[in-house]
């Protein structure tokens, strides 16, 4: 134990080692979600500090569009979350807030879509670092008649012009569209 019963970790008190660790653990969550572009679908939460008036769950519609307090409709679709911040704090600015402390956090992503050979097909909400396999999973898994290496994805937004066959180990992005064939014998 350190002075006054404080624990120590190498000269840091617990309570700061924790502190960093969470700091650091908000920065790898905030890293992760900087390269994602928001569709429809997707559901963000927007805070103003000091503002609960203005603290809000908004789902972006069809046109990509969501209606916020204050500012009304504002297009966010392909927008990162760093860049809607700095978008809802610039619209705030100046004629109701003079300093507005924007956040803006994702609360539910857009889904993907997986159909064909596999047990319960159909839209699930998209997860960071989804994969064809782990897709596979969430939809119950292969039925007996799925060939594992006749499975095609289209991108969000393609057309089936654009359909090409992946393995299992392939990313899957929100909006993606899934399809497992039938293997023939």
């Amino acid at each position: 134990m350190g002075k006054k019963g404080h624990h120590c970790i190498g000269g840091r008190s617990l309570v700061t080692t924790l502190l960093l660790l969470a700091l650091l653990a908000a920065g790898a969550q905030a890293l992760a979600n900087t390269g994602y572009r928001l569709g429809p679908g997707d559901v963000i939460n927007v805070q103003v500090f000091g503002e609960d008036d203005l603290t809000r769950e908004l789902k972006l519609g069809e046109d990509g569009r969501i209606n916020y307090a204050f500012v009304g409709q504002i297009r966010l679709q392909g927008m990162t979350l760093l860049e809607v911040e700095q978008e809802i704090t610039s619209k705030l600015k100046g004629d109701y807030l003079v300093n507005p402390q924007v956040s803006v956090t994702m609360a539910e992503y857009r889904p993907f879509f997986i159909s064909g050979e596999v047990k319960s097909p159909g839209g699930f909400p998209y997860q960071p670092g989804l994969t064809v396999s782990r897709a596979i999973a969430l939809a119950g898994g292969l039925t007996e008649r799925a060939s594992d290496r006749k499975i095609f994805l289209v991108p969000e937004g393609a057309g089936e012009q654009d359909r090409r066959r992946v393995d299992l180990d392939a990313p899957v992005n929100a909006g993606d569209a899934i399809t497992v064939e039938a293997s023939f014998f």
